[in-house]
């Protein structure tokens, strides 16, 4: 069958759109740019708020879901590359879709022409930025890692096939995803769950697999976190992390997934890692406070451009991570860290200055005269800076970067049709299901059924995720149950003692470690951290005092781990049953089934004992 279309793409998501050398576009010979021009295009601009006026107090948050007149003029006028979305652009198909077509419009509008890269972090799991309800997001990597043993690479080929024709029939075409990082540390804060486990050649045959599904399709995969991610204690958001791994050590497990994706094919975007690799590069710089530090990996030209360009043959482009998060912006000026990460040898530039609203768009121009300036001075090289200026056209000339149909209403009627689909979202439910993991007991035995019992005591960590699996073992069950429920974010817990007494048997379910930035969207969301970890910490007193009364009144207790297993070793012993399911989102409407509540579904089915369990930890587990 010839290839298709991308328009019949966006109805027919299970045909393959291959980008095979007869179905690429035809590369156009690279437009001639100025200095300035080509640094544009090496910028990827975050325009997740945008207000009218500056804020009085504190800052803009209003959501940018359509693109004000000076926004589009910055594209124009400055050649700009790409931008990165968030949840709060995106508020539904056809506002999404016309978002992205107003973008597209700016940017053919410049001088260049040259279409933008739209990117967005929808890794699946816990970082999805498209309304659960609208779209289909899928259990996550970890959750894919645990369907290795029984079904290989399978989930993570259909989840970069839908995740792409979502994506694209949107008009989104960089998704910052498949995350590669090798999990090996169970106090990894912002990693865990979004990795595929810690065997580095499995995460690698897994990345391997959606990177290739989702280019296949048209998708612009990145790779992230070059060099690795997994084994931190640090949120990069917050601080700095340092990996101490050996050079060796770092061959062996951090840089082995990327290693084996290049060798297989050729990934459009690889993301860097703000974090200090002293045995890859031991050199220092000084911040802006005057102290002696290490290079972290994104400042590093011997680690992008010795270990990745060299030694590993990556020959696309490089992006970095976001460079308003603190393991940068503490330490650099916006222009400072700029200047480094191109002298380095990155391609773009994400999030590299704030334009929130009117007062702050002069900085665009600002950033770009003194990365000019340092191209002039020759700390960015002019044959390096026209390189990289190549690599990034050579990328957009091979991806199809532009909808195919003509008119906002037709695209919108055609993404409608493909979100959410009910095909979608059977694979969904499909992984859900398939990596739902029985820890405890180590046999398939269970010792109670949840037919035999009437009264069922919930304890999540809120009231919504409670509605969720009770709505789920309803829909599911032949009989009715009678459901209570305890949140654990509420703080008067006198009747939790009754309430315990009175169940036939308790379902209790946990969610470690707390959000990162990475959950919530970034370092806008830093405001909001320390309330965040107030209540983890709160839910954590609360779920640590009643776990022994429920052992103490002898009532059957399935213990749910939600999101990293590694709590299992804290919490399962005092579980009949413990389950893994790696994941814990619900979608805007909790209780509606086939609509983003797959993980809830796929738990009241294995409660209920409707299929076999067939997962197994991808992750070590102290204890089990």
């Amino acid at each position: 069958m010839s290839c298709l279309t991308r328009a019949s793409l966006l109805l027919l998501s299970a045909c393959s759109f291959t980008l095979s050398a007869a179905a690429m576009p035809v590369k156009s010979a690279t437009p001639a740019a100025s200095v300035k021009q080509m640094l544009g295009q090496k910028l990827m601009l975050d325009l997740r708020y945008y207000c009218e006026q500056a804020p009085i107090n504190g800052q803009c948050r209003t959501p940018m879901t359509k693109l004000p007149p000076e926004l589009a003029t910055l594209v124009r006028d400055y050649d700009i590359g790409g931008v990165i979305l968030f949840a709060e652009n995106l508020a539904g198909v056809a506002q999404t879709v016309q978002l992205n077509r107003d973008l597209q419009s700016a940017a053919a509008a410049s001088k260049l022409k040259l279409p933008l890269f739209i990117g967005i972090d929808q890794e699946g799991g816990r970082v999805a930025r498209l309304p659960r309800s609208l779209a289909t997001s899928f259990a996550g990597n970890m959750a894919i890692g645990a369907t290795y043993a029984e079904h290989g690479t399978k989930f993570a080929t259909e989840a970069g096939k839908v995740l792409a024709d979502e994506l694209l029939a949107l008009g989104i075409n960089v998704n910052f995803a498949p995350t590669i990082d090798v999990n090996v540390n169970p106090q990894n804060p912002v990693i865990n769950v979004r990795a595929f486990g810690e065997n580095p050649q499995q995460v690698a045959e897994l990345g391997n697999a959606m990177t290739s599904a989702m280019q296949q399709r048209g998708m612009i995969a990145a790779l992230k976190h070059f060099p690795g991610h997994g084994d931190t204690e640090v949120d990069s958001h917050l601080g700095l992390p340092r990996v101490e791994h050996s050079s060796e050590q770092i061959r062996q497990v951090d840089l082995y997934p990327f290693a084996h994706i290049i060798k297989q094919q050729t990934p459009g975007m690889i993301m860097t890692a703000h974090i200090q690799f002293p045995a890859l590069d031991s050199s220092t710089f000084v911040s802006k406070n005057g102290e002696e530090m290490l290079k972290p990996a994104t400042l590093s030209r011997t680690i992008l451009h010795d270990v990745l360009r060299q030694e590993m043959g990556y020959k696309g482009v490089i992006v970095t991570d976001a460079l308003d998060m603190a393991g940068i912006s503490k330490f650099f000026t916006h222009t400072e860290a700029v200047v480094q990460t191109f002298a380095a040898g990155a391609d773009i530039a994400l999030m590299p200055v704030k334009l929130q609203h009117p007062s702050e768009l002069t900085a665009l121009a600002a950033l770009l005269n003194e990365l000019e300036a340092a191209v002039n001075k020759g700390a960015i090289a002019k044959t390096e800076l026209a390189e990289s200026y190549q690599r990034i056209v050579a990328l957009k000339q091979q991806y199809p970067l532009l909808p195919a149909v003509k008119s906002a209403a037709e695209q919108t009627k055609l993404a409608g049709k493909l979100l959410g689909s009910a095909a979608h979202r059977q694979s969904e439910l499909a992984l859900a299901k398939a990596a739902i993991t029985q820890v405890k007991p180590a046999s398939s035995y269970w010792p109670f059924k949840l037919s035999d019992t009437k009264k069922l005591l919930l304890i999540m960590p809120d009231q919504t995720k409670a509605k969720a699996l009770a709505a789920a073992l309803q829909h599911y069950s032949k009989d009715h149950f009678v459901i209570d429920s305890i949140s654990l974010q509420q703080t008067d817990l006198s009747k939790a003692s009754a309430q315990i007494s009175a169940a036939d048997l308790v379902i209790s379910g946990f969610i470690a470690p707390m959000q990162s930035l990475a959950d919530i969207g970034g370092m806008d969301d830093l405001t909001g951290i320390a309330n965040i970890a107030a209540a983890y910490e709160r839910q954590s007193l609360q779920f640590e005092t009643l776990l022994p009364q429920i052992t103490a009144k002898k009532k059957p207790h399935v213990f749910l781990s939600m999101r990293a297993p590694y709590d299992i070793s804290r919490y399962g012993q005092y579980a009949d049953v413990v389950l893994a399911s790696y994941a814990y989102n619900t979608s805007e409407q909790p209780t509606a089934m086939g609509a983003g509540n797959a993980v809830y579904e796929a738990l009241a089915q294995a409660l209920l004992g409707q299929y076999r369990l067939t997962g197994k930890l991808p992750v070590t587990v102290s204890g089990y």
